[in-house]
């Protein structure tokens, strides 16, 4: 038989049985299409001042007088979060680190800072590595003057040192993307039933593990993780408080302990820290906020919540290659994980362990992400484990070599891909698949050329 005659037999095939697998969208009655776009302008939640004023708190930068560091990645939520607008994508990255123990669980770093300081300060069971400080140790020399420059201080401790370093030890290290987080409220507003019923719709050996997480703002409640590449937050408030700790050093209602140990600088607090972890929230005096009064958290939140799901190239999606790519990428296999459509609960659903109600602008609406939300191995790992056995302090040791499905919806404004941000073609990308994607990745191998690059071109229409 003919090679070309062998290839249309084997798309033959796997058209007609993948289909019956395959959960290309999860849409619900009379659901309406989310808002898209690329812009700066409220989906409707809440009124464009309101959405302009939360855009310039998540713009903001802080300093260390607003209690930045000592530890931190970025001194603004958009240094993170920027391309092609404010909440988009960008190419920076964090890094993870730690080890495996004996029985090749994985374990967290540890790691000691101001070891040529009075005192040496250990930083244990943490795998994120900041990569910056406010304190780095710059200046030696008890000279003052050194440390300002235009009146300004530069330095807060200018005889610390509080930058970390990773030691030879900790010998699993991985660096992850930021990702974008325009149009998560939609996302949020997914309800826990939707995600949980996915894998009964994928096959044998490609069924995505759903990760239970607790939700910050409601103590003792769990629900379905779907933000970060481990799914460790299922709210974007808890979201909102674990990055402001986290990647600013900023402590918050939600998250009010340094992560700096307590008692290694000055008056009881961390080392190199001035601003105090016990300030009441200005809107609830009875309720600590940290070093956060103003609950710029809560900003944060709405900001995303409020803010456009990316858009589509609809020159591009309405070509030729693009429609063909398009079939291809749902005959293939691709979206077995990479789902198409999912529909949010419906306005007036009780999300978050009852702390928000999805509201009409939310609710009971079409996206269309490419994602299940759900974590897989496919080959592409970075052997840490994140989050813990639902209800324990054990870490979940079967989610180290699986990663979240990573939406694809605004793929076009992104050229370092995957989760390491480690691939720079769509190809490459989509052969780094492998394990749970064997047979969707033998699938695209086995397409011709043209077909090849009309799934490519679709994809850069996302």
């Amino acid at each position: 038989m003919k090679p070309l005659k062998i290839l249309a037999l084997v798309l033959f095939v796997v058209a007609l049985a993948l289909p019956m697998w395959v959960p290309r969208s999860v849409e619900g009655q009379g659901a309406t299409e989310a808002p898209t776009g690329f812009d700066t302008l409220t989906n409707g939640l809440v009124t464009q001042a309101v959405h302009d004023g939360d855009r310039a708190t998540f713009e903001e930068r802080d300093g260390v007088e607003k209690g930045l560091g000592p530890l931190y990645n970025a001194q603004s939520c958009a240094e993170c979060h920027n391309n092609p607008v404010t909440g988009g994508i960008s190419q920076v990255t964090e890094l993870r680190a730690g080890h495996n123990d004996f029985n090749g669980n994985f374990v967290p770093a540890t790691l000691v800072i101001n070891e040529t300081g009075p005192v040496a300060v250990t930083i244990a069971n943490r795998s994120l590595i900041n990569q910056r400080a406010t304190c780095p140790g710059v200046v030696t020399d008890n000279d003052p003057t050194n440390n300002i420059v235009d009146g300004t201080i530069i330095y807060n401790h200018p005889n610390d040192q509080a930058q970390e370093r990773v030691p030879g030890a900790e010998n699993i290290r991985a660096p992850r993307a930021a990702t974008n987080v325009l149009g998560l409220g939609f996302v949020e507003a997914i309800s826990n039933t939707t995600l949980q019923n996915i894998p009964a719709g994928q096959p044998a050996g490609m069924k995505g593990q759903v990760v239970t997480v607790p939700v910050a703002e409601a103590p003792g409640q769990f629900r379905i993780g779907r933000f970060g590449w481990k799914d460790q937050d299922a709210s974007l408030l808890s979201f909102s408080g674990g990055a402001y700790l986290n990647e600013q050093g900023i402590t918050n209602r939600l998250n009010t302990a340094e992560t700096v140990p307590a008692n290694t600088g000055q008056n009881g607090r961390a080392l190199c820290d001035d601003v105090s972890d016990n300030q009441p929230c200005a809107n609830n005096p009875s309720v600590n906020c940290a070093e956060d009064p103003d609950n710029d958290i809560d900003a944060f939140a709405q900001f995303m919540r409020a803010s456009k799901a990316p858009s589509r190239d609809t020159r591009l999606a309405a070509t030729a290659d693009a429609q063909a790519g398009a079939s291809l990428f749902h005959s293939i296999g691709c979206d077995i994980c990479h789902i198409a459509t999912l529909t949010t609960a419906p306005a007036g659903t009780l999300i978050n362990g009852g702390a928000f109600t999805v509201p009409a602008a939310l609710g009971n609406k079409n996206i269309h992400p490419y994602s299940d939300f759900l974590i897989h191995d496919v080959g592409t790992g970075d052997r840490i484990a994140q989050t813990n056995i639902a209800g324990t302090n054990t870490l979940d040791q079967s989610t180290k070599n699986k990663m979240r499905t990573a939406p694809l919806w605004g793929m076009r404004t992104r050229n370092e891909l995957m989760h390491d941000a480690e691939t720079y073609t769509r190809n490459e990308a989509i052969l780094r698949h492998a394990n749970e994607a064997n047979g969707v990745i033998n699938n695209y191998r086995a397409l011709s050329t043209t077909q090849k690059n009309q799934l490519i071109q679709f994809l850069n229409s996302l």
